[in-house]
């Protein structure tokens, strides 16, 4: 058995642990590794040492809460909440009283996020009405995960107190989803340039992926310069048209985490996986989401109650890893170089 990297390997995690980046084709090389072979966990192990030196020993949590339950008549394949899923039938909003009490309960907690996600047919104008709410009640940052926007739409969010939006060029979109890519990047563009933080993860991803479709999405996370990327894998919830497909495990989930994350060389301020689980903890991946209300990857209206995992579990999962979640974000403070305190 021989105890040695191959030099190619060994190279392209000496760039990486520069932070320079790393090419396509490199990052391409480190996914077709043997899941189980040593360069594997070389791989593992060199994009944890950069995401605790950037980060220093942070562990975030920007809380997910999926504020609406509905038939989503844009009918993405890997989503619970869609009409030809068939799950949910009627629209259902959760009460204020219900959203106030868990933005308190997660700035309570030390959330270093509240992440609003929207089915794509929700009233954005609604979305700024909840986000001045929350703004007037707690001190945790906004940050919006809706449909694409336009720069008056950008402003708006601004203004109502968002910091950030989550958006992604979905693993399958266009032939998974009714959306153009060029329209998701778009959508990115008018976040930058309005002065919105944009937060992204390479998803839903699944074993029918080309790892060629797959590192262009870590890339375009690199190029457009993410507060955080990662990788999600796609669950298939009930009835999903995508059942036949599988899932990725969360071995292999790891190792792209760890690709992902030397892709992004010196972007990021964090990086993150979802769901929340140990073995990313040990490649890169210090963010997670707690999650309540509706999820895409859930047959329960409250995910709280089903697949989503709360803030005592998240937290016991990172002090396990060594990271500790009450130190402060360094996604959201100004001017502040990730993992310098």
């Amino acid at each position: 058995m021989s105890w040695q990297l191959s030099p190619h390997i060994a190279d392209i995690l000496k760039k990486g642990a520069a932070f320079e980046g790393i090419r396509r084709d490199e990052a391409l090389d480190l996914l077709a590794l043997p899941l189980h072979g040593r360069e594997t966990y070389a791989l593992m192990q060199t994009a944890d040492q950069m995401s605790r030196e950037r980060f220093g020993s942070k562990g975030e949590n920007h809380f997910h809460i999926g504020v609406n339950v509905a038939p989503c008549p844009l009918n993405c394949s890997f989503c619970s909440l869609t009409i030809k899923a068939g799950i949910f039938t009627q629209s259902m909003e959760f009460s204020e009283a219900q959203l106030l009490s868990w933005a308190r309960q997660a700035e309570a907690s030390g959330a270093d996020a509240l992440n609003l996600m929207t089915t794509g047919n929700f009233s954005f104008e609604r979305l700024l009405e909840i986000g001045r709410l929350l703004g007037r009640s707690v001190t945790t940052t906004l940050v919006a995960n809706t449909r694409d926007i336009d720069h008056k739409e950008g402003e708006s969010l601004l203004a109502a107190g968002f910091v950030g939006a989550y958006h992604a060029v979905r693993l399958g979109e266009g032939r998974d989803t009714p959306f153009k890519p060029e329209r998701r990047i778009q959508t990115i563009r008018v976040f930058k340039e309005v002065g919105l933080q944009w937060m992204n993860c390479v998803e839903p991803v699944g074993p029918e992926h080309r790892h060629e479709e797959i590192v262009d999405l870590m890339l375009l996370a690199r190029t457009h310069g993410a507060t955080y990327s990662g990788i999600m894998r796609r669950i298939n919830f009930p009835g999903s048209p995508m059942s036949s497909h599988g899932m990725i495990s969360e071995l292999e989930m790891a190792r792209m985490v760890a690709v992902s994350r030397l892709v992004m060389g010196d972007v990021p301020r964090a990086h993150c996986t979802h769901e929340p689980h140990s073995a990313s903890l040990m490649a890169g991946a210090n963010l997670f989401f707690p999650e309540v209300g509706a999820s895409p990857r859930d047959g329960q209206p409250d995910t709280g109650k089903g697949r989503g995992q709360d803030f005592v579990r998240c937290h016991a999962l990172q002090r396990e890893m060594g990271w500790n979640p009450d130190l402060p974000s360094n996604c959201f403070a100004p001017g502040r170089q990730a993992g310098v305190r």
